[in-house]
């Protein structure tokens, strides 16, 4: 492929999607992907593509390459990453770093070299520097040191940022990338050693109030503060930013309002008709100390958050509930 532009500008005008292209959704089976492949098929997609990591390993670059020269996909969400808490950021920092650099090179690469028109690239906010400024804006990025639990993962992503802004430039494609908050909902990973900290708390509290446990033990101060959204808003964020959006920089999606992990703890507790007592082990590392996202410019571009927090862990739970059987080990 030629170069199409040396600048940032594409000169492309966002708008609707031909809902009957084909439109591959990288990592369709996640917690992020399942919920944008179930929000495009509500809104009308009808030629949407995913493989299971048995049918397709996104590490192995000849096969990525030989699956996009088949399927000639015209749009693409890459939301496949290897994800975890910071047990498991912490204690896998290579495997992280590896896996996540050759998901991103090898699929970014087929997708360009295959001309993919449109692609939105998931990637974190973990990306921001530990002590960022809060609420953390866009241009926040690269300013400062990273939180050194899950570093590793951070610069992967913030690898792929850069990729999506190097192909915008060298080529002129109008590639995007979104950096969502801390997200849950149905299809979350829900395991004792690579579950995040809400998905984490369900668990726990669910198993002490079936149990019934009179005091439950939770990490570090409960003092941080975070920031969740309900995955179901954040793939509807994705279409709208896939229809309405253009520009290299990244853009945040959040709700813009956070609690603490001992308030989100209380919320759980709550959901799941825990009663018992509620105790912190300050032994273990509480991570940054707040993680706020300034979503003023998908605000700009016209989208907020709709689902309440209590709603959404109600939700969750009772999702949790029904699929006990079936749940990531």
């Amino acid at each position: 492929m030629t170069p199409h532009s040396t600048t940032d500008s594409t000169g492309y005008k966002p708008g609707s999607l031909d809902r009957d292209a084909p439109l591959y959704i990288a990592g369709h089976r996640g917690l992020v992907g399942s919920a944008i492949w179930r929000k495009l098929e509500c809104e009308g997609f009808s030629n949407l593509l995913g493989r299971t990591s048995g049918e397709l390993d996104l590490k192995d670059r000849s096969a990525v390459f030989a699956y996009f020269a088949e399927n000639k996909p015209r749009y693409m969400v890459l939301a496949a990453a290897k994800v975890g808490g910071i047990l498991a950021n912490n204690t896998y920092p290579v495997d992280f770093l590896t896996e996540n650099l050759q998901i991103q090179v090898n699929v970014l690469d087929a997708a360009r070299e295959h001309c993919v028109e449109r692609v939105l690239f998931l990637g974190s906010s973990c990306i921001y520097p530990k002590l960022a400024d809060q609420p953390i804006r866009e241009d926040a990025l690269l300013t400062g040191h990273l939180e050194p639990t899950n570093d590793a993962y951070a610069i992967a992503k913030i690898a792929g940022i850069m990729h999506i802004q190097a192909v915008r430039r060298q080529y002129g494609l109008p590639w995007i990338s979104a950096m969502p908050t801390n997200l849950y909902g149905p299809g979350d990973n829900f395991s004792p050693e690579g579950s995040h900290v809400l998905p984490a708390l369900i668990r726990r509290y669910d198993e002490a109030a079936q149990q019934g446990v009179d005091t439950v033990t939770n990490w570090g101060t409960g003092s941080p503060r975070r920031e969740f959204l309900h995955v179901d808003d954040m793939a509807a964020a994705c279409l709208h930013l896939l229809e309405h959006y253009d520009g290299p920089q990244q853009v945040n999606v959040g709700t813009g309002s956070d609690v603490t992990i001992k308030e989100l703890a209380g919320i759980v507790a709550d959901a799941v008709g825990y009663t018992g007592a509620m105790e912190w082990d300050t032994s273990k590392p509480d991570g940054t100390p707040q993680k706020l996202l300034d979503v003023s410019k998908l605000a700009g571009a016209g989208w907020t958050a709709q689902k309440s927090l209590e709603d959404g862990i109600k939700e969750t739970v009772l999702w949790y509930r029904n699929h006990l059987s079936t749940l990531r080990s």
